[in-house]
C-alpha cells in the first residue's frame, strides 16, 4: 500500500478530518458520490455529446437538457497549481498541492483538486495524472496522482 493509499485509508476510518465540499446542487451530487466505484463521472449532453464541468441543469454549450453522468477516463493534465503553506484548514498541516487538472476527454474542462502521492518539489505543470478518490463522510472526493504513482 503507497503511502497515499495508506493516508486515504485512515480518513475512511476516521483517523483525519473531513475534506469540507460544502453542499452539492441537485445536479452536482453524482459528482461527490461516483467515486464509491472508483470512476470519475462528469456530466455529459447527449444533444451536443460535450462534457461540462462543475454540473449545471442546461449544457453551456448547446443549451440542451438531456443530461446525464457518464464515466470519464479518470486522466488528465496538469495546468495551474499552488503550494499552499499556510494553516487554513485544521488538520490539513501545509504544504499541500491545490491545482486544475485539464481531463484528457476534454481539455478546456479543468477539475479544482488536491496533488498527491508525490513530494510537493516534483509537481510540475504538464504532468500526467490520475484520479484516486478519498472517502470523506458520505462523499468520495477524487484527487489527482502522478501517473508514475505506485
Amino acid at each position: 500500500m503507497t503511502e497515499t493509499e495508506s493516508t486515504i485509508m485512515a480518513n475512511a476510518q476516521g483517523e483525519l478530518p473531513l475534506r469540507y465540499i460544502g453542499t452539492p446542487s441537485a445536479e452536482g451530487e453524482f459528482f461527490w458520490t461516483s467515486g464509491k466505484d472508483g470512476f470519475l463521472r462528469l456530466l455529459h449532453c447527449d444533444d451536443c455529446d460535450r462534457f461540462h464541468h462543475p454540473p449545471q441543469p442546461v449544457c453551456p454549450y448547446c443549451h440542451g437538457r438531456d443530461l446525464s453522468p457518464k464515466p470519464v477516463a479518470g486522466t488528465g493534465t496538469l495546468a495551474a497549481f499552488t503550494i499552499n503553506h499556510q494553516p487554513f484548514i485544521p488538520g490539513f498541516d501545509p504544504p499541500y498541492v491545490f491545482g486544475f487538472v485539464e481531463i484528457d476527454e476534454d481539455p478546456t474542462i479543468r477539475i479544482a483538486t488536491n496533488i498527491v502521492g508525490c513530494d510537493h518539489s516534483d509537481v510540475e505543470i504538464g504532468m500526467r495524472l490520475r484520479v484516486l478518490f478519498e472517502h470523506s463522510g458520505e462523499w468520495y472526493v477524487p484527487l489527482f496522482e502522478p501517473v508514475e504513482a505506485n
